[in-house]
Parts: structure tokens; sequence; C-alpha cells
């Protein structure tokens, strides 16, 4: 068991670092001002520079490298700010690997290259307004008639709403009760009966848009269908990286907000010295790097533990819950050493702390995963409506 990144994988995370500290603070600057994602261009240069796709194969565009290289990436994205990172996390963790793994050859052929090269990008529909925590609930459905998929629903939460150009939507498919129905098609932007709702203003999360998805009579081919009903439980499987690239988002708030407020507390004078010389301020510094490392070993263990390319449920739940409360704690902590500075919008720290919030309810809230973890661990299932 080896702890160190290999050579390989450290001079892809210093590539990551160094174009994303050169290159990004201005525009995560700018997505967090106007409230607007990163430029299709950006994106295309991401693709450019091998930062799309890390660990999908080459054959789908990829650089076929493996889970962690990918989350190791994120990170270093991630310490600028979750705007300039989505794209990053759409395309290595996102919903775009349930194509990968369970769609038709000419689906993923079609869609997935087109992601890696920075063309396309494709989010994730969910939650609905009576189905967010309680997801086998949702009552968008897909009914077959001849050869296409209509689809009526309405979805809610949606990163990328209304900016991605395709979306992976969860649906019913059967009249089946519960999971059984439950499946995933893919929708392309711009069909017919397909449409979004205003862009959603969020605590924190500017520069992710996120949007309601409205479907009324929506038609799409069958092939469309990824996972078809029944398949819930391969939804969730695929969910499982997706649960580590959200721990890696909220990771790279805590390790970015550690990272500068270390700069900082060497810098900022108080009292004829810097205040880095009172062992207060030491002890705290400690405490937040305990947290930060801490986290960033679940995540890799979770992505090392990784069968056929996907964490279990266990290894990533845990990685989430503990990243997710962390980041809070650690991007808190950062903010009280910078004091007024820290909570200043001309600095990026207190957007640090508005992104950790979020991350610990996107993509299953932090006290889900503890009913995932005790599960996990009992090795049951726990039924809530009970």
């Amino acid at each position: 068991m080896d702890f160190r990144l290999t050579s390989e994988q450290q001079e892809l995370r210093e590539a990551a670092r160094t174009f994303a500290r050169a290159e990004l603070p201005a525009i995560a600057a700018e997505c967090e001002r106007d409230n607007k994602p990163p430029s299709h261009e950006l994106v295309r240069r991401y693709a450019e520079m091998g930062f799309l796709g890390i660990n999908v194969p080459a054959e789908l565009g990829g650089l076929g490298l493996g889970n962690l290289e990918a989350l190791v990436v994120l990170e270093e994205f991630a310490k600028i700010s979750s705007a300039v990172a989505f794209p990053i996390f759409e395309s290595s963790v996102g919903p775009v690997r349930a194509i990968e793994h369970f769609g038709s050859d000419s689906l993923k052929r079609r869609i997935v290259p087109a992601v890696c090269k920075g063309e396309m990008v494709v989010a994730i529909g969910m939650s609905e307004p009576d189905a967010g925590s309680a997801l086998t609930d949702l009552k968008t459905k897909g009914v077959v008639k001849g050869d296409r998929l209509v689809i009526n629903g309405t979805k809610r939460w949606c990163s990328g709403g209304g900016h991605a150009d395709a979306y992976l939507v969860y649906c019913r498919l059967s009249d089946d009760p519960g999971p059984k129905a439950i499946g995933a098609v893919l929708v392309e932007k711009g069909t017919p009966g397909f449409g979004f709702g205003p862009n959603e203003q969020l605590m924190g999360f500017r520069g992710v848009p996120s949007a309601d998805l409205t479907f009324d009579d929506v038609e799409v081919p069958l092939d469309n269908i990824v996972v078809p009903a029944g398949g819930f439980k391969k939804l969730m499987e695929t969910f499982d990286l997706e649960r580590c690239g959200n721990a890696t988002m909220a990771l790279g708030q805590a390790s970015g907000a550690l990272e500068d407020v270390t700069d900082y507390v060497q810098e900022r004078k108080q009292f004829g010295k810097p205040i880095v010389e009172f062992q207060a301020v030491q002890l705290k510094l400690a405490e937040m790097h305990m947290k930060v490392d801490a986290a960033r070993l679940l995540i890799w263990r979770a992505a090392a533990n990784a069968e056929d390319g996907l964490p279990s449920i266990l290894d990533s739940s845990t990685a989430k819950c503990f990243a997710n409360s962390i980041a809070r704690e650690v991007a808190g902590d950062a903010v009280q050493l910078m004091g007024a500075y820290g909570y200043s919008k001309e600095f990026p720290m207190e957007r640090r702390l508005r992104d950790s919030w979020g991350w610990g309810i996107a993509g299953g809230a932090i006290d889900i995963q503890k009913v995932n973890i005790a599960a996990a661990m009992l090795g049951r299932r726990f039924d809530q409506r009970r």
C-alpha cells in the first residue's frame, strides 16, 4: 500500500495546478460576478490541454487514465472555484460516465467523444419538486410510442440546467412501483417540448447554472434510452463515482482555503509580528491540515478501491460525507483567520465558504450519506417510509 502519487500522477497534478493558477482566477471572478459559466472557448481549451475525460477510455476520446488521476486534476481546478472546475467534473465523474458504461454503442460514440473534445456538456436531471432525497418518488415518465419515447414531467435543481447541451434524465419507464420503473434517457437541448425555468439565484455556486427542466410530450429515439426500467441500481452505481467528484469539489474549497490562508498568516502582521507566530493560529492551521489530508485520503481510497471503475457506496458516501463536512469547517476557519479580508467579496475566501455549503447539499445531503454508510455497514437498506 503506497500513499504516494506516481511520478506521472505528480506531473499531471502539477500541470493542472500551473494552468489553473495562471489562467483561471480572473475567469473565476467573472463567473462569480456575472453568475455565468465558463465560456465554450475555455471548455474547448480544457480539452486541448487534456483535462476533459481524463478517465474516459482512449477509444472514446479520453486519456484512458484512472479515476484517481481525474480526481487529482479536479481538485486543482476546484481550488480556484467551483464554476471553473465544473466542466472537469461533468466530463470525468458526471452523467457522461453512465452513457459510457450503459448506453448503446451508437449513443456513446456520438456523445462521449464530443464531451471530451469540449464540444458538448452533459448534465443530469434527477431531483423533482417532490423527489429529492426520496428519489424513487420521482414522477417524470417516458412512454414508448412506436419507435419514439415520449417524456412528460419536471426536474428541479439541475446543475447545468439551461446551459448544458444534453441531459441524462431519470424517469419512470414502466408502470412498476418504486425503483423498478426507473431508468434514464438522454434528452438534447432544442428537442421540441423541452424547456427550462429561470436560472436559480443560489447562495453559492455562482457560475454553475441551475434551472428546472420541463418536458411536454418530448419525443426522443429509443436509442436515447441509456438505462431501461429496472436499472435504478446501475444508475446509482455510476452515481457513486459522482459522489467522489462531489467530495473532491468540496475538498477543493477546503484545500484552496488552507493554501491561501497559510500564505496570509505569514504576511499579515499584528502587534509587530506575523500572526502565524501566535500559537492559536498555529493550532488552527494544524487542525485544518489534518481535516484536508484526511478527506483527500478517503477520496483517494474510494478511487483506488474501485472495481470496474466504479467506487463502492460505502467508500464514496464516507468520502463525500466527511469532505462535505470538513469543507464547511475549514473554509469557515479560513474566513475567521483572515478577518475582514476573508469576509470581503474582493477576495475568494467568502465564495469558498458559500460553495462549501452547497456541496454538502448537492448530490445527496450529508445526513443521507450517513444513512448510506450505516446501510452499507449493516448490509441492509432502511425504509424511511415506515
